[in-house]
């Protein structure tokens, strides 16, 4: 090896070194504060440092210089946040670690958590219990008692329709709703979404059921390197399975009925458009929280993920034209404004040895960059779990190999998304 490049990887592995060491041995005001049992109208002085200190400080932060458009104007919401999906810098944010509730984006944890548990060809037939402790006036899919449903189904009907019936149904699948959502909190905490408690697994209101636009964000990203996850956010319309009755002949027949994505910016609605490039991910909308959304797009080689929390503003579809405003404004600013912060790695980043598991989506290749930023984090100790995730996800990301330190910064662009099928 040329002297040139064995000082060059010596150089690289004591940085590496260092900051393994300075993470380890980071201290105990990194870690997220505790929820608040009593809502705010305001946010907290301090909030969460993961991701960099400026995401810990209440308003908007953003770096404005020469060439960097100004934001919108027009901006209502509690809270909100603008990334690079794929290097994982955050561009501008407000108020970015504001614990507020969540509504429906919260099944995005739930996705994420339980999707790789079934094959999409696995069938289940609906009991009484399964829709057990569903809330009232619930968003539906329309599940059926005594009829089977493939996972495939069910999973289009959380996605597309917000169904909390089918929540319900896989959770039932899953051993249970308390179970559910320990593995969720357990998979937030993985994932360093601190920021996030889940007591319902359908976001439903529920008191102490918490999340952040930092954090929605850092979930969605995480879900995005599932093929199935990028799948279900992406499709606009579906056949879903009716029920179950005898036709004119008496013959049991069973008929279907078609659904559509409540997910105005991708499947577009009469005071907003299509959003040229989305590609998802998932909205929601309670007594509690409001309008709540997270989006990624891509335009021009760049993929970016928004995410918006309670507007404030009373009009149809306010959280889409917000979140499409900081969309345009994200794209204006990419590659010229200087980032306020960053998304983190999940936990298990850390770890030796790690390899892709079966989370990373077939056929997307990576590559080793030396050049990679390390990003802030609030914990990087923890087990193996989410291993996968943690390589698949763009940024600076630490991880030992063979007993050397390098550097990975994976690009994953989404071929399957992006694609954007004609409006219906």
């Amino acid at each position: 090896m040329p002297a040139s490049q064995k000082t060059a990887r010596r150089s690289l592995l004591v940085a590496s070194a260092v900051l393994l060491s300075t993470a380890l041995t980071a201290p105990a005001a990194l870690a997220a504060p505790k929820p608040s049992t009593t809502p705010s109208a305001t946010p907290p002085a301090n909030m969460s440092v993961v991701g960099g200190e400026r995401l810990a400080k209440p308003g908007t932060q953003v770096n404005l210089a020469a060439g960097v458009p100004v934001l919108p104007k027009e901006l209502s919401a509690r809270s909100w946040i603008v990334a690079d999906a794929e290097s994982g810098e955050v561009l501008a944010a407000h108020n970015a670690h504001w614990r507020l509730a969540p509504a429906s984006t919260l099944k995005m944890l739930f996705a994420d958590t339980l999707l790789p548990k079934w094959p999409g060809t696995t069938t289940h037939r609906v009991q009484t219990s399964d829709m057990a402790g569903v809330g009232a006036n619930s968003s539906m899919v329309g599940i059926k008692e005594n009829e089977t449903y493939t996972v495939h189904d069910l999973w289009l009907g959380v996605f597309l329709r917000s169904g909390n019936d089918a929540v319900h149904v896989l959770s039932a699948m899953n051993g249970g709703v308390e179970k559910t959502v320990a593995e969720m909190n357990a998979h937030a905490k993985e994932l360093q979404a601190l920021d996030t408690t889940a007591v319902s697994p359908d976001g439903y209101d529920a008191p102490g059921q918490v999340s952040s636009a930092y954090d929605l964000t850092l979930i969605a990203r995480s879900g995005l390197q599932k093929k199935d996850f990028r799948e279900y956010c992406s499709t606009v319309r579906a056949q879903f399975p009716g029920e179950t009755k005898k036709n004119k002949k008496g013959k049991r027949v069973r008929g279907s009925f078609e659904i559509q994505n409540t997910n105005r910016l991708l499947s577009g609605d009469y005071d907003v458009p299509v959003y040229q490039g989305i590609a998802g991910v998932k909205n929601g909308n309670t007594t509690n929280a409001g309008a709540t959304f997270t989006g990624v797009a891509e335009r021009g080689g760049k993929v970016l993920l928004v995410t918006v929390m309670n507007p404030q503003k009373e009009e149809s579809n306010e959280v889409y034209k917000e979140t499409a405003r900081l969309f345009d404004w994200g794209f204006a600013a990419a590659g010229k404004v200087e980032p306020v912060g960053e998304l983190v790695p999940p936990r298990g980043a850390a770890q030796a040895g790690a390899a892709p598991g079966p989370s990373a989506s077939p056929g997307e290749a990576g590559g080793t960059v030396a050049g990679s930023r390390p990003v802030a984090s609030a914990d990087t100790g923890g087990g193996a779990d989410g291993m996968g995730v943690a390589l698949g996800i763009a940024g600076g990301v630490l991880v030992l190999l063979a007993g050397g330190a390098f550097l990975v910064n994976r690009r994953w662009p989404l071929p399957d998304l992006v694609r954007r099928r004609p409006r219906p």
